[in-house]
């Protein structure tokens, strides 16, 4: 893949924080980016050389975003990719639509998985009520159920007690299609993040051990632990053979839940994440830089983390008030993403500290 010339546009689809933190990295190596988004006033147009607003399956003005841009990358899964199929034949979209299909579809990514040899727990599809039901039944609870398509951060997912909840839970799920998991028994949560070259070559940062509260990511560490550290390499396997069987360009994330069987894979999320944001300061090279590196056809930069120990606190809701205290510590690298409007269980920044 020949470099991408300084100056050229990347077209990033969403405008997110991922979105910003993708253009200040583009921004570094002399690229300028253009954001295409459904919202107004998106965090990462704040930060970005042009911004398109627009639905992502409007197929016009999809067309008019490419011909602006030289590539383009996506910082999020669930955009439609039926759309961007259509534009694929014209300009380069990066990593590819195929990652978008198979990790919007929970059962087809958990069937991927799989098939590229990794261990997951018990899972079924249901379609309709009867389907649900039975399929719980055959599960055994507690169980998780999940809708198929568009959920995250927690959302579109309800844990399943006893035959009780089962009515409740299919009428808050929307009564769609949805995929039933056993719930696992694991005794932490770990990321596997990877970047990927157009020549196959893979590079892997430390993995986090990662804490939720109420399905929202809350804490990552780095180093994970020995109970982590000695599941990595097998995790890290599975997460080269899925990117290796896309044909994967960019940074890619795994999650896994580490138990006494090992790694379990849990999903796949084709971009960077949240789990990575430690890199920016915790490591040589930051996870968004190595994918514009990725992307932009340029060497991949040393993942290798730079202190002893490496902590990320998200900043949730009303915490995003207390910056002035965590500016106060010397250690913490504060980001904040510039969202205006405070939710209780929306992400508004992060805090790294360092430890060495």
């Amino acid at each position: 893949m020949k470099p991408l010339a300084r100056g050229s546009t990347i077209g990033i689809l969403g405008g997110g924080q991922l979105g910003r933190m993708l253009a200040m990295a583009a921004a570094k190596l002399g690229y300028r980016c253009h954001i295409y988004a459904p919202d107004d006033g998106c965090v990462a147009a704040d930060v970005a050389a042009q911004f398109t607003r627009a639905a992502f399956d409007d197929p016009q003005a999809l067309a008019e975003f490419a011909d602006c841009c030289d590539i383009i990358t996506y910082e999020f899964e669930n955009i439609p990719a039926a759309p961007l199929q259509k534009i694929a034949g014209t300009i380069g979209i990066i990593p590819g639509v195929a990652p978008l299909t198979t990790a919007q579809d929970r059962m087809a990514e958990k069937q991927f998985a799989v098939q590229c040899g990794g261990q997951t727990t018990a899972f079924l599809m249901a379609e309709n009520w009867e389907e649900f039901r039975a399929g719980a039944a055959q599960i055994g609870f507690p169980a998780i159920a999940k809708t198929n398509r568009m959920g995250y951060d927690g959302k579109g997912q309800i844990k399943l007690e006893d035959n009780s909840d089962l009515a409740q839970a299919w009428d808050d799920l929307g009564q769609r299609p949805v995929i039933i998991e056993a719930l696992v028994d694991f005794n932490a949560e770990f990321s596997v993040i990877l970047v990927r070259g157009a020549n196959g070559d893979i590079r892997y940062w430390d993995s986090a051990r990662n804490l939720h509260k109420d399905g929202i990511l809350a804490q990552s560490t780095v180093p994970a632990g020995p109970l982590v550290e000695s599941q990595i390499a097998k995790a890290r396997i599975l997460a080269g053979a899925i990117a290796g069987a896309l044909d994967y360009v960019g940074v890619m994330t795994t999650e896994f839940f580490a138990t006494k069987r090992g790694p379990i894979f849990n999903e796949m999320a084709p971009r960077v994440h949240n789990s990575g944001h430690w890199t920016i300061e915790g490591a040589v090279t930051s996870q968004f830089e190595n994918h514009i590196r990725a992307i932009c056809g340029l060497p991949l930069g040393d993942t290798a983390t730079t202190a002893e120990r490496v902590e990320m606190h998200n900043l949730i809701g009303k915490d995003a008030d207390k910056m002035a205290r965590y500016l106060s510590d010397p250690g913490a690298h504060v980001h904040i993403y510039g969202k205006s409007k405070i939710q209780p269980d929306r992400k508004m920044g992060h805090v790294t500290r360092l430890y060495r």
